[in-house]
């Protein structure tokens, strides 16, 4: 008798992924990249985070932001935080470690596997925490670029680890299409309202509703 599909949530660390593709020489194509992970069992999510700057009339990432939130993925923005170093020198202060660890820690009792597409050490403990309960987590990022995307602790804590260039044949953007905006934190942008998302997709085909 066949099991059931395992139930599966995506967590995408925007900027990190961008950085990990460009430092591998592609661009992500996000439609690719949701259909692929969708043939892996049943997705129940896949939310992608990233932080925005408040206060300027157009950032080149809202096409890509307004496309995600309509095409199958639930997006997590919040406003950044400007400030001044001890050098005087003006900063940015956006990460979003903490929305992303609620939402994996919420979901870990309704999914079988947690795909983590980040490079990010300060995740390690989240993976270690929801594998405790039961959840198996691929992490996906590189160690294939220079310097390497991976951190070390964050790779040996998954249970699989998967190397970004692998999948570039099956996510990578063509390269004859229009390349996606920059996701980069220091680009301006009007703030986003974050939305209240379920546990469960209430919709058919790729798209959830929201």
């Amino acid at each position: 008798m066949s099991s059931s599909p395992a139930k599966i949530a995506l967590f995408i660390d925007g900027p990190n992924l961008y950085g990990t593709a460009k430092s591998l020489g592609f661009d992500i194509d996000y439609k690719r990249l949701l259909s692929e992970f969708q043939g892996r069992g049943t997705l129940l999510r896949a939310f992608y985070y990233t932080a925005i700057i408040e206060d300027q009339e157009y950032s080149s990432i809202r096409p890509l932001v307004d496309w995600l939130d309509y095409n199958g993925y639930t997006v997590v923005t919040k406003a950044t935080k400007e400030y001044v170093d001890a050098s005087g020198r003006r900063k940015v202060k956006g990460d979003m470690r903490i929305e992303l660890t609620v939402h994996a820690m919420e979901l870990a009792p309704h999914v079988d596997e947690m795909i983590l597409l980040s490079g990010d050490g300060d995740f390690r403990s989240l993976v270690e925490a929801v594998q405790r309960r039961g959840v198996r987590v691929t992490v996906v990022s590189s160690v294939a670029s220079q310097p390497p995307m991976i951190a070390d602790e964050l790779r040996r804590q998954a249970d699989i680890f998967t190397d970004l260039v692998e999948l570039r044949a099956k996510v990578g953007r063509d390269p004859s299409e229009r390349p996606p905006p920059r996701e980069r934190s220091e680009i301006r942008a009007p703030q986003f309202v974050q939305r209240v998302t379920g546990i469960a997709p209430r919709g058919d085909g790729d798209e959830f509703n929201r």
